[in-house]
């Protein structure tokens, strides 16, 4: 029930903040590279990139694979958070009562690494739905999905089970960052408004809070990783299905880092926390709430 709960709480974010994930990955694309100021900017900034989106390529554009987004959360979040619950309730991130940092740090980045391995597939399909757009706004390589079904089967069958997982070498590092980030400064939030007695300790008011908490740190720590993870996943590939672009993960983080420099690496940071920011508040706090609700009538 743990891993179930959390994968519906993690969908139920999904669906608010899909649009954001099409604008951060456009971002993220957008003058792979290249160096600042010999590129086309098609997306100026979140607000921009939200409008130019809709307008060129539809409302629909702003959903783009929101199937495989599904599918990824519930798998992926449904595994981390889950395992993350069961860990949390055997009372390993606690020491002498008070929640452990580093426990949780810990805990956060194992459950994360497990859900990263889990959820690689249908992550990069839908990094690659996510990019699909109109020529005259396009950014990054374009390939030619019709679905997440049709990508999945394409992959499979020209690069075998192994090309599924093409790009877990930036997943991996880029979840359990998120993961311990995320789940560490959660519970630790928590523990402090409790402390404060700002709010009862039962209300909703006191996961929210401890969310918009955690939401600042996970951005921060994430965006480069996030950057060098959709980079590795959309790259295009040979018939041997290597990378034309990238070898791994540091390949794509030096490359990155030398021709756009640091700014490269934080490229669509304000797409990222509208993004990752309302997504980690919303899927902690549905997440909370379910699990109180769930022992209420267990």
């Amino acid at each position: 029930m743990d891993f179930a709960l959390s994968g519906v709480a993690a969908c139920a974010a999904c669906l608010f903040t899909n649009p954001l994930e099409v604008v951060k990955t456009r971002m993220q694309l957008q003058g792979e590279l290249q160096s600042r100021g010999t590129y086309q900017v098609y997306y100026r900034n979140v607000f921009h990139a939200f409008y130019t989106i809709g307008k060129v390529d539809g409302l629909a554009g702003l959903q783009k694979g929101l199937a495989p987004g599904l599918v990824y959360q519930f798998f992926m979040n449904g595994v981390r958070l889950g395992s993350y619950a069961i860990i949390e309730s055997s009372g390993y991130i606690h020491t002498n009562g008070r929640v452990s940092t580093v426990k949780t740090t810990i805990a956060g980045a194992v459950a994360g690494v497990v859900g990263a391995v889990m959820g690689s597939p249908v992550y990069m399909v839908k990094t690659h739905l996510q990019s699909q757009s109109t020529s005259s706004i396009a950014v990054g390589h374009q390939y030619k999905h019709q679905g997440m079904i049709h990508a999945l089967a394409a992959i499979y069958r020209e690069h075998g089970l192994l090309g599924l997982w093409r790009g877990s070498s930036a997943a991996v590092p880029r979840v359990s960052v998120g993961s311990a980030a995320q789940l560490s400064t959660f519970s630790s939030a928590k523990e402090l408004v409790i402390d404060l007695e700002v709010f009862s300790k039962d209300s909703w008011l006191v996961a929210l809070s401890a969310g918009l908490m955690s939401s600042v740190v996970v951005v921060l720590a994430m965006t480069p990783f996030d950057v060098v993870s959709t980079r590795l996943y959309n790259q295009p590939v040979d018939h041997l299905g290597k990378g034309q672009l990238y070898k791994g993960f540091v390949d794509c983080f030096s490359k990155t880092l030398r021709k756009e420099g640091l700014t490269g690496l934080y490229k669509g940071l304000g797409a990222s926390y509208f993004r990752l920011g309302p997504h980690t508040i919303l899927s902690l706090f549905f997440w909370d709430e379910l699990r109180k609700l769930y022992k209420q009538f267990r």
